[in-house]
């Protein structure tokens, strides 16, 4: 089957700043190309059975392209694409959850308190019951040293813990950054993948974008994404966390959702000049 020239040049637009990136990283195209051998064989092995029978080294090999003594090499070779989340955002998550959801660490427009660095200081209010509050295991200087090292937080002038986002997305940390370069673009090209293949109800999956504005006029937009978008985020997760407390109670399947926002802005290419157009 040949690609149409629409999805080819889908493909070609969404891979460059991936390419980008892999070079900028040093990953090669030989490293890349290795990689998705073995997703390819993983996925066509998964997602492509027939009657739910594991499909043989030749349909495997008809499906991906990949040549079937590579097949046989790489079945079960790779891992499955469950995700593992590094321990400092699975916590950081919670503890920013928590900071922006609960009344008590809120002042009166509802924003996050700065909070004083232990509890001999702030009581209930303070960054050590925040802590404490989501897990015992782990001490309050930790995270907080971690937070700062990550750019999450910093200290004012009163020595009070300051919440730099409403959301737990480090500054710092390549790892970290990591984790949701994977999981957020990965979530996001799933939704547009489910709705180009027509498998099931449509995902939101908008966007808005103009082509002719000025430097001045972007920045005026992306403050107003910002405001706009943290608080869509906050008020969602205001409410995933009540109903996580209530459904985790119940034995129904359970099931995972992504929800993002994301602002990008470049200089809009130059159009190459036409036949009949002037040079001047």
């Amino acid at each position: 089957m040949t690609p149409s020239p629409s999805f080819n040049a889908a493909l070609r637009h969404l891979l460059r700043p991936l390419v980008r990136l892999l070079v900028a990283r040093g990953i090669t195209f030989t490293m890349l190309s290795d990689l998705l051998k073995q997703i390819y064989v993983d996925v066509a092995d998964r997602e492509f059975r027939l009657d739910g029978k594991p499909p043989t080294d030749s349909r495997v090999s008809l499906l991906s392209g990949v040549h079937r003594k590579d097949v046989r090499r790489l079945r079960g070779a790779v891992p499955g694409d469950e995700e593992t989340v590094p321990e400092s955002v699975a916590l950081g998550a919670q503890l920013v959850s928590a900071w922006i959801s609960r009344r008590d660490f809120l002042d009166a427009k509802g924003k996050p308190r700065p909070l004083p660095r232990l509890a001999s200081q702030g009581g209930e209010r303070s960054f050590e019951s925040l802590v404490a509050s989501v897990s015992k295991d782990i001490r309050a200087r930790s995270v907080l040293d971690e937070w700062l090292r990550l750019g999450v937080v910093e200290l004012d002038k009163e020595d009070r813990v300051v919440l730099k986002t409403a959301a737990f997305v480090p500054s710092r940390g390549f790892d970290e950054k990591a984790f949701y370069l994977g999981h957020n673009v990965h979530d996001h090209l799933a939704a547009a993948a489910n709705n180009l293949l027509g498998e099931g109800p449509p995902f939101l999956e908008r966007s808005v974008h103009y082509d002719d504005l000025g430097e001045q006029s972007v920045d005026e937009l992306a403050a107003l994404a910002e405001s706009a978008g943290m608080k869509t985020l906050q008020a969602l997760n205001r409410k995933a966390s009540a109903f996580e407390g209530r459904d985790r109670k119940t034995g129904a399947p359970k099931r995972r959702f992504t929800f993002g926002v994301y602002f990008f802005s470049e200089p809009r290419a130059k159009a190459e000049p036409g036949p009949g157009d002037s040079k001047r």
